[in-house]
């Protein structure tokens, strides 16, 4: 039997589980087996791979996207630059260490996106943003950092102002919001990025990495003024398969 699993902290309310459970139903895979491994510590790593033998693939979730890194023999050209790991395969006793994020955000994106989206606001600046800042300059949209207290970025290219600098005029200048940070997610539903959301317009498109739940103040927020809005569930399932797609590559793959 294949196993795979999720390693973060805490893991009580993963997506992945479910899914690739469901999946394996769905699809008929019998010889594969999806488990929850909560690390509080990263230093149980070593330890995990060597009691589950069988085990031939992780996703990771926080708090260990980065700690993980300097556990892979061999990390994608994306989690080098992004310093943000999220899919990991064993293959012939190598660690190829891979970030999924990305491709789930792109092509959950592209479909929303029209030509007044020429800028963007990334709200947060944890490992998320990263996979969204990597993909917005891959895509060539301008974007700016927004976190709550304004420092600069930990990367060479990019500082971030603060919720308090934000005026409606740099709102009007940015039609795509994308909201990285946890604020909204259940149970803290009643909380939203402090924006102004009274200069978004029927241009804007505001994007929410959150799922849980579907529809969040800041969507909300959003949709009343007319704003197309998505979540990040779509992100998610997108994240997931591609994992899959890696884990049973005949080869691993390239990123």
């Amino acid at each position: 039997m294949r196993k795979f699993g999720l390693i973060g902290y805490p893991l009580s309310h993963s997506f992945s589980q479910g899914f690739f459970t469901e999946k394996f139903l769905q699809e008929n895979i019998m010889d594969a087996v999806y488990q929850n491994y909560p690390l509080e510590q990263i230093d149980a790593f070593k330890l995990l791979w060597a009691e589950n033998p069988k085990l031939q693939g992780l996703n990771v979730t926080i708090p260990h996207k980065k700690t993980v890194i300097p556990f892979l023999d061999k990390p994608s050209s994306v989690v080098q630059a992004i310093q943000a790991c999220n899919c990991i395969r064993k293959f012939e006793g190598v660690l190829y260490g891979y970030n999924t994020d990305v491709i789930g955000f792109e092509k959950s994106l592209l479909p929303f996106l029209k030509p007044m989206h020429t800028a963007a606001l990334i709200l947060g600046t944890g490992g998320a943003a990263a996979a969204v800042e990597w993909v917005l300059k891959k895509l060539a949209i301008p974007y700016q950092f927004v976190s709550r207290s304004g420092s600069i970025i930990n990367t060479e290219r990019a500082t971030s102002i603060s919720y308090a600098q934000l005026t409606p005029t740099i709102i009007a200048q940015h039609k795509l919001i994308i909201n990285t940070s946890p604020l909204g997610m259940f149970p803290n539903e009643q909380q939203a990025p402090e924006i102004p959301y009274e200069a978004i317009t029927t241009q804007h498109h505001l994007y929410d990495l959150i799922y849980n739940p579907a529809e969040t103040l800041f969507l909300k927020n959003g949709a009343a003024k007319g704003a197309s809005t998505q979540n990040g569930l779509a992100m998610l399932h997108i994240q997931a398969e591609e994992s899959w797609k890696i884990w049973n590559a005949p080869t691993p793959l390239l990123q």
